[in-house]
């Protein structure tokens, strides 16, 4: 799930720097406002629907409907960046972060539940530090590389760049299934012990 993270957020972390001049370039009536309005649409649909989505996993008591919602939720977000390579007008943009905002809703929850059952015991701290070193890592490079790859090859590039980086992180996602299928039974959310 760590190495999933990195490659999701690599790609996001892409287009960070540079999602500002591509709206003000690039978006027809693009402006800091409706920059701000885009990133708020981004979190209006997250925090709306986050909770609703966090209620329904926690009451199925499976682990399995989390890790579909987290895969739903991945591919919602890492489809934002090719999204982009179409957008013209403010309300292209503003879709595509409400796309955005509700894969952020079905992915968060999943993914931290999924993420701390399955911590190892008396090494959480250790576990969680790498998940957030990572995102780091991931974020700060991607920054600076984003900003040289639209410089040299433009706002496209940068987005299909983004786009490859965040699939493929969640197609690393979707090989926790296997992990999951041998250690938690169907209706189950808690691992049991190794059969092997």
């Amino acid at each position: 799930m760590i190495i999933s993270d990195f490659y999701l957020n690599s790609g996001l972390g892409l287009y960070g720097p540079i999602f500002a001049i591509f709206v003000t370039k690039q978006i027809e009536g693009g402006s800091i406002e409706v920059i701000g309005f885009a990133a708020g649409i981004t979190q209006l649909f997250k925090v709306v629907l986050q909770l609703p989505i966090a209620k329904y996993l926690d009451r199925n008591h499976g682990e399995y409907d989390d890790f579909y919602s987290m895969v739903l939720g991945g591919f919602l977000i890492a489809i934002a960046p090719f999204l982009y390579l179409f957008a013209s007008k403010i309300s292209h943009l503003y879709m595509i972060q409400a796309i955005y905002g509700i894969g952020l809703a079905f992915l968060v929850p999943p993914w931290y539940a999924i993420f701390s059952r399955h911590l190892d015991k008396r090494h959480e701290n250790i576990e969680w530090s790498f998940e957030s070193i990572t995102i780091g890592i991931a974020t700060a490079g991607s920054a600076a590389i984003g900003g040289v790859l639209a410089n040299r090859l433009g706002f496209k590039a940068v987005f299909i760049a983004a786009g490859i980086l965040a699939v493929f992180g969640i197609l690393q996602q979707i090989k926790i299934y296997k992990d999951l299928k041998a250690k938690v039974d169907q209706g189950q959310v808690k691992p049991q012990p190794d059969k092997a």
